[in-house]
């Protein structure tokens, strides 16, 4: 994936096709993010940089309870390609 804005834009949508709304603030994040799952909200921290921003999304959206057939064909396509990252890092 390519570290641009768009990409980014593309990968947030998912999250948020998907119920949950982002937020960026600032906090000292182990990780550069937090869920809260009964809200589900995915707080990111601000000061990250557009491929810390990225990176984080691609290493979140895999733990995120996510019904792909709720998504748009697109961002369909955007998950299948995060989860199939995924699963490559894992095996």
């Amino acid at each position: 994936m390519k570290y641009t804005q768009t990409t980014l834009d593309k990968l947030q949508t998912v999250a948020e096709e998907a119920g949950y709304i982002i937020r960026y603030e600032r906090g000292t994040f182990q990780s550069g993010y937090c869920i809260l799952e009964q809200r589900k909200v995915v707080v990111l921290n601000k000061f990250l940089q557009m491929d810390g921003r990225i990176n984080t999304m691609i290493d979140l959206i895999p733990q995120l309870h996510i019904d792909k057939e709720a998504l748009t064909p697109e961002s369909q396509k955007v998950f299948a390609d995060v989860m199939e990252r995924f699963q490559e890092e894992n095996q």
